[in-house]
């Protein structure tokens, strides 16, 4: 399969991607950052299909239009939302259905949404982790294909959870990728 990964940040996860194996195809970014730069390193064409606007009146279907055309343009056949922080409506679902990819900082179905980490904290467990999933219209909800669980220490700030749980997102995600292209 022909594989897209998109990206907002760091590109730490598409690093961590690249480094395992899968065949990239793709790397599409919602706003100038170092996952391009991390592309181009890898010789991987990046494409940035810009979000100029954050407030309420982003045209969210433009958006993922013209993600959609890069996606199409190249013969894409999975997506891989590596960090990407835009939603994009259900255009893009229905376009790969079954097929995108979504990785998220606490085991699934607990702690859905944007602050994983910080909910985990506050609701004091003593285990969260890292699932892969498959992104459907309600965020954070899709089938679960691969769960990791870390523990919680006593010492954890929102950050230092937060890096344990990337350090196992960094190894989890790439191989469950490579598990799907049967690779």
């Amino acid at each position: 399969m022909r594989l897209a990964v998109l990206v907002s940040g760091s590109g730490t996860l598409l690093e961590a991607i690249v480094a395992d194996g899968p065949p990239v195809i793709v790397v599409v970014a919602d706003r100038p950052c170092r996952g391009l730069e991390v592309a181009v390193r890898a010789g991987i064409p990046a494409e940035l299909v810009e979000r100029t606007d954050f407030g309420p009146g982003f045209d969210r279907a433009a958006h993922t239009d013209a993600v959609l055309k890069v996606l199409q343009a190249r013969e894409v056949e999975l997506v891989a939302l590596a960090g990407y922080m835009t939603i994009l409506s259900p255009s893009l679902l229905l376009a790969f259905p079954g097929r995108v990819l979504n990785t998220h900082p606490s085991l699934l179905p607990s702690f859905r949404g944007a602050h994983a980490v910080r909910d985990a904290l506050a609701a004091g467990v003593d285990t969260t982790g890292c699932t892969v999933h498959v992104a459907t219209a309600e965020v954070d909800s899709g089938p679960v294909l691969a769960q990791e669980a870390v523990p919680v220490l006593p010492s954890d700030d929102e950050a230092t959870l937060h890096e344990r749980i990337k350090v196992v997102e960094r190894r989890l995600y790439p191989a469950t990728i490579k598990e799907l292209l049967g690779s």
